[in-house]
């Protein structure tokens, strides 16, 4: 597996990462044996960069990952979240306060098991608490001991420079892919500029650029992406069309449509490390072979000719007021 580092000073990581947030909840039925089978089987294959958040099942994602690394700790690059509030009694959906900072990351740590987290993001920030405050109080984490580098999700290019004159920023996670690809304007460049990698969460945009779901209402009840925009109705029918158009060029690449859209974004730069999320040992072998495959100038020219350069039809979320756009 090819390597890739995390911000400029950072430690590397392979090129593709696993998002473990399906193996939790969102994603229809759950496993625990084979979400385990699949964390070792990636760290087999040299994917050592695992993903997961304290909102994921509600903790449950990080015990599940603690237990899987258990014993392979040192093999792991390991990255969670805080900041998404969810249960009974949380008054609002996101917290950034100094305090819930250091009581969010004590509870991820004696969740996962570990003595430290490699890479701890603010999954969304606080509108009602100044990023510098945030940020500066993860820095407290770095300080103590509790969190090796610091990274943010979805926020905007001007939240990006004022977190990285408080503290250095090492990556932002944003959805990124061929069906997504807002962030290219400003975000992409100013994370470029300051030296911050961009972790591209939803790489195969939840599965639909992989051509395999089929219609929205045909999944289960518990399967979330029922209700977002992209995959309802007429939005997720012209998606359906875009994507036929993806898996002819990948036929012609010699490659699943998933690995297509993979390897797209390892194309786009050094600093853009995908980490597909997945449950299954099949997804997992799939996404991790794209590292090998680089796209010809033909492949990347017809891509871009199949595609509208604002992506897929829809909103990536029924409610996009906790992105920072």
């Amino acid at each position: 597996m090819n390597r890739r580092r995390l911000g400029q000073e950072g430690p590397e990581v392979s090129a593709i990462g696993l998002g473990c947030m399906g193996m939790s909840e969102f994603y229809g039925q759950i496993d625990e044996a084979e979400s385990i089978a699949v964390i070792h089987r990636a760290l087999d294959l040299g994917v050592d960069f695992i993903d997961t958040a304290d909102m994921y099942g509600r903790g449950h994602n990080e015990e599940l990952v603690g237990r899987a690394i258990k014993d392979r700790r040192d093999e792991v690059v390991l990255a969670t979240k805080f900041g998404v509030v969810r249960g009974e009694g949380a008054e609002r959906g996101v917290d950034g306060s100094p305090a819930y900072v250091k009581q969010a990351a004590d509870a991820s740590l004696g969740r996962l098991g570990v003595d430290h987290i490699d890479l701890y993001y603010l999954h969304r920030r606080d509108p009602e608490v100044p990023i510098e405050e945030t940020v500066g109080a993860m820095a407290e984490l770095v300080e103590a001991g509790k969190v090796g580098r610091i990274g943010l999700s979805e926020v905007n290019a001007d939240t990006l420079r004022k977190a990285h004159a408080t503290h250095p920023i090492s990556a932002l996670q944003s959805e990124y892919s061929l069906f997504t690809r807002g962030i290219e304007a400003e975000i992409l460049p100013t994370a470029r500029e300051l030296g911050i990698a961009l972790v591209a969460y939803s790489p195969i945009s939840r599965g639909l650029l992989g051509g395999v779901l089929g219609p929205a209402d045909q999944l289960p009840d518990d399967d979330f992406r029922r209700y977002l925009p992209r995959f309802a109705g007429e939005n997720g029918t012209r998606n359906e069309e875009l994507v036929a158009g993806i898996r002819k060029i990948a036929e012609e690449a010699g490659c699943t449509p998933a690995q297509l859209s993979l390897a797209w974004l390892l194309s786009r730069g050094e600093d853009i490390i995908p980490i597909p999320g997945t449950k299954r040992l099949r997804y997992l072998e799939e996404n991790t072979a794209a590292a090998g495959i680089t796209l010809t100038p033909d492949a990347l020219a017809a891509l871009e000719a199949a595609l509208p350069p604002d992506g897929a039809i829809g909103d990536r979320y029924p409610d996009m007021s906790l992105i920072e756009l």
